[in-house]
């Protein structure tokens, strides 16, 4: 099943979208795709359609959505009772958004700072049930690129302005010299370098053209390039944010309210299926690619699941990706300080009233979550602290 076979239309509440008020005026690229947020809004109040008992779940060919897929190929939400259709593919963050908001699909993955621009730039009732994973993405370079200062007077791909990609990727330029500026040409003598946001499936093939010099996003697009010889890994984006989340778990608030036991279940599978991907990965990359979930090529994705990296700090090898499902508060925390610090082509404002601090209470529900784990062994089976706090460590 693929977008345009899923077709299911509710509406979201007029009134939330009203509280968005003038942050709406925003241009399609801070949703890194065609779509504006405007017309997010207007396929929002669309008709409402007919619900039906099957869950349907939307999702990017990336190993972020890794635990969603697994759990649909390898029976979890079966094995709960769970009435869940093939998972739908989408090609774009905009498009994915769209069906969710248009309730064309009932549960997604989704950039956890996207997650944060639905819910306080829409006024979309959704809530972060969980994390997906942690870790997972990359900077891919073209092959004669050996140091970041050659990016300079260039064009580097993002997968979306409003991504942790597109954060650390800033955090990697400046602290190598350079300045990330949008929609300006870049100059080599200034230092600058443009950001394009570019589909994932675009980005390898822009770079063996050499339209562009570099791109960060999810793998296994980094490990394709890799593989195809037009690229080369730089390093993994874990080594700028220690254990950071890219995509989160995000349901509407009515499900929550209406199903609670529904939405207890999708996160037990989810949570059971990254047990089962951390207890043997490459039989997780194998449903993956066997079941039709990743249309990559095979290689790719299995090196994107199993692959490890050199600790900077002289620990154990590190997994390119990791899965651990809790929703840390200080990672949301931080996360809307660093996205104050972000260029983005589009509408920023409305980070000025968000108090860092109260965004995660507002937009993540860890219930679920917390239940989920308890009964899958407790913290430690899933690679977690005891007491389910951290601290943030960014370079």
């Amino acid at each position: 099943m693929t977008e345009e076979s899923a077709t299911r239309g509710h509406t979201l509440d007029r009134r939330s979208l009203l509280r968005a008020g003038g942050a709406l005026a925003v241009g399609a690229g801070a949703l890194g795709g065609a779509a504006t947020l405007g017309s997010l809004v207007t396929a929002a109040t669309a008709s409402r359609g007919t619900a039906t008992d099957e869950l349907r779940i939307g999702y990017l060919p990336i190993t972020d959505a890794a635990p969603l897929l697994v759990a649909h190929g390898d029976g979890f939400y079966a094995q709960r009772q769970l009435t869940v259709g093939r998972p739908v593919l989408f090609r774009s963050w905009s498009s994915l958004m769209e069906a969710f908001l248009t309730r064309q699909v009932d549960l997604i993955h989704l950039l956890m700072p996207s997650a944060i621009q639905l819910r306080h730039v829409i006024g979309a009732d959704v809530r972060v049930v969980g994390w997906n994973h942690t870790g997972g993405g990359a900077i891919t370079v073209a092959p004669h690129i050996s140091e970041v200062g050659q990016l300079a007077g260039t064009q580097v791909a993002i997968p979306g302005w409003w991504s942790i990609h597109n954060i650390l990727l800033q955090r990697v330029l400046r602290a190598n010299g350079l300045t990330p500026v949008a929609r300006r040409s870049p100059s080599r003598t200034d230092g600058t370098v443009e950001l394009v946001v570019m589909g994932p499936s675009d980005m390898t093939p822009a770079l063996a053209t050499g339209s562009i010099s570099a791109f960060t996003v999810a793998d296994p697009f980094n490990a394709g390039a890799v593989a195809r010889g037009v690229g080369r890994l730089h390093m993994l984006l874990d080594q700028v944010w220690r254990d950071h989340a890219c995509c989160v778990t995000v349901v509407h608030q009515d499900l929550i309210d209406n199903r609670p036991d529904t939405v207890q279940a999708l996160v037990d599978a989810a949570v059971a299926a990254q047990l089962g991907i951390r207890a043997d990965r490459p039989a997780a990359a194998a449903i993956l690619s066997g079941g039709g979930y990743l249309p990559q090529p095979p290689k790719a994705v299995e090196v994107a699941m199993t692959g490890t990296v050199p600790d900077p700090q002289g620990g154990p090898d590190r997994p390119r990706i990791d899965f651990h499902p809790y929703p840390f508060p200080s990672f949301t925390s931080e996360l809307v300080r660093q996205m104050r610090l972000t260029v983005v082509d589009g509408e920023t404002r409305f980070l000025d009233g968000l108090d860092p601090s109260r965004v995660h209470a507002d937009l993540v529900d860890d219930r679920f979550v917390r239940a989920a784990i308890t009964r899958h062994g407790g913290p430690a089976a899933l690679g977690l602290p005891a007491s389910l706090t951290r601290h943030e460590r960014l370079v």
